[in-house]
């Protein structure tokens, strides 16, 4: 009997691709994967028949040796009932954060007059920043300027603040919006009595570590 022809064995589908040393993607995939399935106490048989995808290759993609495509990737997340993002970010975050209001972290002047509420996990570096600013009437706050390619968005909520870049000046009521550069000095002044409340974006060139 001959040795079969290569048109006549079965077809192989390959869902992942062989991991190599040091890398950083396959690493991190690893490491969720094991993390989330771990939080759940699901066994890798357990996953396996919640995602669709063998106990093998979980193994082999949770131990680092393999690399999974996007394919395997989604539906071992909608197993684990996660954004495949959660895969690959590098804090623990899964796609969902609920943020107390008496958790937030806030930072107040030296007067009391200016705060700013973080609205993000503050324990946890990004490129993209959001707060609530809140100053009291008559209030001002200065700032000397952050990184290089840094940008402000912000638009007030509530009562009336003028904003000064570079000693041009601003005024915005509410619901209006602003979009400048923050590299440079700026500050908010609150010219009317009652306190004002705006929130901003921050984003910065380059993400902060």
């Amino acid at each position: 009997m001959g040795l079969p022809l290569a048109t006549d064995l079965p077809a192989v589908e390959f869902d992942a691709a062989p991991g190599t040393p040091d890398d950083p993607i396959g690493e991190r995939v690893a490491s969720n994967l094991l993390r989330l399935r771990a939080k759940r106490n699901l066994s890798l048989d357990g996953l396996a028949r919640l995602s669709g995808v063998s106990r093998t290759m979980l193994a082999q993609i949770e131990s680092g040796r393999s690399v999974p495509s996007i394919k395997v990737l989604s539906k071992i997340a909608q197993g684990l009932k996660v954004s495949v993002a959660a895969f690959l970010d590098d804090r623990a975050f899964e796609g969902v954060a609920v943020l107390p209001a008496r958790d937030s972290k806030r930072l107040v002047s030296g007067d009391g007059a200016f705060v700013s509420r973080a609205l993000f996990p503050f324990d946890v570096s990004r490129q993209v920043e959001f707060y609530e600013l809140r100053l009291k009437g008559l209030a001002t706050e200065h700032s000397t300027g952050h990184a290089p390619g840094t940008q402000e968005n912000l638009v007030v909520a509530q009562g009336v603040l003028e904003i000064s870049v570079n000693e041009e000046r601003f005024l915005l009521g509410t619901g209006d919006s602003i979009l400048f550069y923050a590299d440079q000095p700026h500050s908010y002044r609150n010219p009317a009595d009652s306190e004002a409340v705006a929130y901003l974006v921050t984003t910065y060139a380059e993400r902060l570590d």
